[in-house]
């Protein structure tokens, strides 16, 4: 053999030796159950005009593919009609709610309006000039002599013909349907939450009936995809950050079995909203028709201390213009609260006439018209002073609102738990504090050096046995401490348990203005950090502070009101009412489109068959925030 071959041999049992040992170190690498990447051909191509995101409101319903620019826009309402003629008809109200009929009602208001006006004439314009105050008598004196001019003799406007017959009508058909036709008005989401009521059509399957109604009706006008073809498609839900977990199991149940979307994500509207307008944190207010929510968001994470839920909104301040104008001698003398149509013309006086520009004083004069069916058009002229303010202003001082004895703010509320789900956070806590507890004693014993004479083993089990359950009851409870509502009930003494509910009670019954709502929801965060980037972006949404000037009235009362502390260390306090220009009221929905392309999102589908199985544990497993 030669030395070339033999050097050539040498060569290939050291290969050889080499690929030994790389298998020896494959072998000692634990490998996954399951491959961390999907082989390429399995890979489903996910096309965002195949994904309908739908963002249900009180008042409105938005809804498209999330390839289009901007969403379709409906009323989130329906009428049905009665089954069988001649029974009374039943109208969910809109302006009107609990608690204005109240004795106390009055002087709230009144108390409240004293206070609004306090603050008016205590801050000057921006000329260092004071407010010039205004008699509301002289704009009564006018108003009570005007007459409507006539502008059209023959109506424009004309009820929504009945005369097929159809079961149910949807959006503005449905807001204008004659009151003498034997259909009932539903709105099956009232303060953010499925309207559940006493009533006709208030009960949970009754709410889902016209849910599932107003959504299909909409997709198959408004996007033109017919119901048959939806298990093409995939959804995306944007719920509220306080959320009702029964109805977010009902409602994903609805989307994927009844309508059947072939999956579905569910996500929180404050987290959206930050996705829509570009920003990775922020205290997000959304000021609502019905309900204003605030949540502080970081990362794409939403602070569940800080969620705060106010059961007031934009059509509270409608209803309290209202109310104003009527003092003010109002010459639309037949407006009524309960008339449907009435409501509309009331809150497109609000959007045109209110604002928050303290620069504006004295008297104005303006002019409105009235169109309705089966009468003609009308043209008032209108004398206004300081209401176009104050009206506004009720969203800093809800007392104005005149609302007594509800509850006025909601927080987030521990689990009381859903028999479909046994792994629950409870049961999640419960093993959890058990393996801690267990981890704890097997250190302690390991620390514990071995007495002379005994058995280490024997003496750390030899304790009380009581005592070793007590102390495996505070670990639990310190576990559950984690949660809004501090530790476990039961571990509770009763004293301290009943001073607990009675303050979170008497928290609740509270009407906080929107400015100390916002500080009380960053003040809720967690580090000092974080509470300095919440107030360098407090972002705004929804439709119900659109008022001239909002932005900088509201920036004013924060920066007046925050701490010292942070006031020295906050480089500039920040209010964002129209990030990237866009309307504040698609922004959360917009986020809901951008989430749909994500790479990230691909991990939270539930899909239809795993909801079929498993049902509500899916939404414990995908959901992109703790269920």
């Amino acid at each position: 053999m030669t030395q070339a071959e033999r050097e050539q041999e040498n060569g290939k049992e050291k290969e050889k030796e080499r690929e030994k040992e790389k298998e020896k170190e494959q072998r000692g690498v634990k490998r996954p159950i399951v491959p961390p990447v999907i082989p390429e051909p399995l890979q489903e191509q996910i096309q965002s005009n195949f994904i309908v995101v739908i963002h249900p409101g009180s008042k409105t319903l938005r809804l498209g593919r999330a390839t289009d620019t901007l969403p379709a826009t409906i009323p989130h309402v329906i009428a049905r009609r009665q089954k069988q003629s001649g029974q009374p008809r039943y109208e969910n109200p809109w302006l009107l709610r609990e608690g204005l009929n109240r004795p106390e009602s009055n002087e709230q208001r009144q108390n409240g309006l004293k206070m609004v006006d306090q603050a008016i004439w205590s801050k000057k314009m921006s000329n260092g000039v004071r407010r010039t105050p205004v008699c509301a008598d002289q704009a009564r004196a006018y108003n009570r002599q005007i007459r409507p001019a006539v502008l059209d003799s023959v109506p424009r406007v004309k009820w929504t013909n009945t005369s097929q017959h159809p079961e149910f009508l949807v959006g503005e058909e449905a807001l204008y349907v004659n009151p003498t036709d034997c259909y009932n008005i539903h709105w099956p989401i009232s303060r953010g939450q499925l309207n559940i009521h006493s009533g006709p059509g208030g009960s949970l399957t009754a709410v889902l009936a016209d849910l599932e109604a107003i959504w299909s009706h909409a997709i198959q006008k408004f996007l033109e995809i017919p119901l048959k073809d939806l298990k093409y498609y995939r959804c995306i839900l944007l719920v509220p950050d306080i959320y009702n977990r029964q109805h977010v199991k009902e409602l994903v149940n609805m989307l994927l079995i009844n309508m059947g979307f072939s999956a579905i994500v569910v996500h929180q509207e404050s987290v959206c909203a930050t996705f829509g307008s570009g920003l990775s944190s922020a205290c997000v207010v959304d000021v609502g028709d019905q309900k204003t929510s605030l949540c502080c968001v970081e990362d794409g994470v939403s602070h569940r201390n800080s969620r705060l839920c106010l059961a007031y909104g934009g059509s509270d301040v409608t209803r309290c213009f209202f109310w104003l104008l009527q003092r003010a001698g109002f010459p639309y003398r037949d407006c009524s609260l309960s008339n449907r149509l009435d409501c509309i013309l009331l809150q497109q006086l609000k959007e045109t006439f209110c604002h928050l520009d303290q620069d504006i004083s004295g008297l104005q004069d303006h002019e409105f018209r009235t169109r309705f069916p089966d009468s003609p058009a009308l043209l008032y002229q209108l004398r206004l002073g300081d209401e176009k303010l104050q009206a506004p202003m009720a969203l800093f001082y809800p007392a104005t609102f005149g609302i007594v004895g509800q509850k006025m703010t909601s927080l987030q509320h521990r689990s009381q738990g859903d028999p479909e789900d046994p792994h629950d956070e409870h049961y999640l806590l419960g093993t959890q504090s058990k393996q801690d507890q267990s981890s704890k004693a097997t250190a302690e014993r390991k620390a514990v050096a071995k007495p002379s004479g005994f058995d280490s083993e024997s003496c750390s089990q030899g304790g009380d046995p009581t005592e070793r359950g007590h102390a495996q009851d505070m670990e639990l409870g310190q576990s559950q401490g984690d949660c809004l509502m501090g530790g476990a009930d039961m571990e509770e003494p009763p004293s301290a348990l009943l001073s607990r509910k009675t303050a979170v009670t008497q928290f609740e019954g509270k009407a906080l203005g929107l400015d100390k709502a916002i500080l009380h929801s960053i003040d809720c965060c967690a580090s000092d950090e974080t509470k300095r980037k919440m107030y360098s972006s407090i972002l705004v949404v929804g439709g119900g502070l659109m008022f001239h000037r909002a932005q900088e009235f509201l920036q004013h009362r924060i920066l007046n009101k925050m701490p010292p502390s942070f006031r020295r260390v906050v480089e500039n306090v920040e209010v964002i009412t129209r990030p990237k220009d866009m309307d504040p009221r698609l922004i959360a929905w917009k986020g809901g489109a951008v989430l749909a392309c994500l790479d990230t999102t691909q991990e939270m589908w539930i899909y239809q068959r795993e909801w079929q199985r498993f049902g509500v544990r899916m939404l414990r497993e995908r959901a992109a925030f703790v269920w």
